[in-house]
């Protein structure tokens, strides 16, 4: 099985980190109207006389907001990915933004100058995490676990130059699902492999492609190939370019840069422009050269069960075995695989909404608390306050005398499909109106059973 840090052993998933930066973020604070909070950040940095004359509000270098309705949309993409990880029986985790540099630094090579170190407070030397996956095995090796399945959705930071055209930022999510533990190989690897399929295919994102491949193949292939032992993570680091740059840049950084022989670099070269099915899988295991591996001929070895248990599954025809998939890090010991879009995305800063080819709503309201009169903010406050304690989303405006139209409109404009009316008739009657937003019908519910019938109807939509 692969190895991943302390743990025993380890299946993994890296899922859509580039798709869904950076996550929603739960948080419980007093609550303030926006013009409180704008007027408090416009004041202390926008003053008259104030030396920062040129001050300008904008994110961080590699950081962006998300307006509500990239939210709505980023809500149902991660619903879709966290309800299938516990679909296939994994635990949800969580762990710190930083950790201790010492335990960072050891694990990513050269990489490691990408970690954000945080000033030392006089304590703890500590780095922003740099992805989730470090964390794990550090909460399993201190809490003496030898086995977990879980999932972890949660921001990771990296102190790269941000591309922000091919969606590369600073700040990120990662939603990870991992198997850690000693199991019978590709038993687990497989399961990931579906999920990932399982994903992809309810995001509904178009035609995609996993790539996989085994550490052991490529080590395998860079001793025959005559790579010094020394130089194989970082002539590993460069292999692992050429989905961004072309072969010959990743030669000549390879050969010019770390020091690699030229013949040899060309040797690498006949290996990792070739990629297919089962089929390569098999046609590697006769290749004379890298046939005389052990290591690469137990790597190729786990690859043909794994091909076997993927068309068991039913999605053997997604999977392509990729010798130029590579990775640098040291947890990366056996298999490896990674998902590709095979249709062009648009660019970040075209981001489109419609994902789920529907309009977006921006909350959840179900129902919204109207009155066409005057002086019935607490009618309208009692009645809200038991739709809520009733588990029902309600809203109503913030205003003491709203216009009818004007509160109609709002339930238009954000999709909300009920409202409760109450003015002077309906309280002298003891009942409340119900109106449906789309075909604007209304009946009139007697008072006491008003929440049964929204309930009722709820149930039905």
């Amino acid at each position: 099985m692969p190895q991943l840090g302390l743990l025993p052993g380890r299946a993994w998933a890296a899922l859509l980190g580039q798709l869904l930066r950076p996550p929603r973020v739960v948080c419980l604070a007093a609550a303030r109207s926006h013009s409180q909070v704008a007027e408090a950040v416009l004041a202390s940095q926008l003053k008259p006389h104030q030396e920062k004359s040129n001050f300008i509000l904008k994110t961080p270098k590699g950081t962006r907001d998300f307006s509500p309705q990239q939210m709505a949309v980023r809500e149902k993409i991660l619903d879709t990915i966290v309800s299938c990880f516990k679909r296939h029986g994994a635990k949800g985790l969580d762990t710190p933004a930083f950790e201790l540099k010492e335990m960072l630094t050891e694990k990513y090579g050269e990489d490691s100058g990408l970690i954000y170190d945080l000033k030392d407070q006089g304590g703890e030397i500590l780095s922003l995490r740099y992805d989730l996956t470090v964390p794990f095995a550090r909460y399993m090796a201190m809490n003496k676990l030898k086995k977990m399945k879980r999932y972890h959705v949660g921001k990771v930071w990296r102190r790269e130059s941000p591309t922000i055209v091919q969606g590369r930022y600073r700040e990120f999510c990662q939603c990870d699902f991992d198997i850690a533990g000693d199991f019978d190989p590709m038993i687990p690897d497989a399961e990931c492999l579906k999920i990932i399929c399982e994903i992809l295919t309810g995001l509904q994102l178009g035609d995609f492609l996993i790539k996989v491949n085994d550490r052991r193949i490529l080590d395998g292939m860079f001793a025959i190939c005559g790579v010094p032992e020394s130089k194989f993570r970082a002539i590993c680091s460069s292999i692992d370019k050429l989905d961004k740059i072309s072969w010959k840049d990743v030669r000549h950084e390879m050969v010019t840069e770390k020091g690699l022989a030229p013949e040899v670099a060309d040797r690498i070269g006949d290996y990792v422009q070739c990629h297919g099915g089962l089929s390569l899988v098999e046609q590697m295991f006769q290749d004379p050269r890298l046939s005389q591996s052990k290591q690469a001929l137990e790597g190729l070895g786990d690859l043909k069960l794994l091909f076997e248990y993927l068309t068991l599954f039913g999605i053997a025809e997604k999977i392509c075995f990729d010798l130029s998939l590579a990775r640098g890090l040291d947890y990366y010991t056996g298999v490896i695989y990674e998902a590709v879009l095979l249709q062009t995305p648009a660019p970040a800063e075209e981001e489109p909404l419609n994902t789920f080819g529907e309009k977006i709503r921006t909350t959840e309201t179900q129902v919204f608390v109207a009155t066409p009169q005057k002086n019935f903010l607490q009618e309208r406050l009692k009645l809200i306050a038991e739709l809520w304690d009733a588990g029902i989303k309600a809203e109503l405006l913030y205003k003491n005398n709203p216009k009818l139209l004007t509160q109609l409109h709002y339930c238009e404009n954000m999709g909300i499909p009920l409202v409760v009316i109450i003015g002077e008739q309906e309280l002298k009657e003891g009942v409340i109106k119900l109106r449906s937003v789309a075909t604007r019908e209304e009946v009139a519910i007697k008072r006491e059973n008003i929440v049964a019938e929204i309930q009722k109807r709820l149930f039905e939509s």
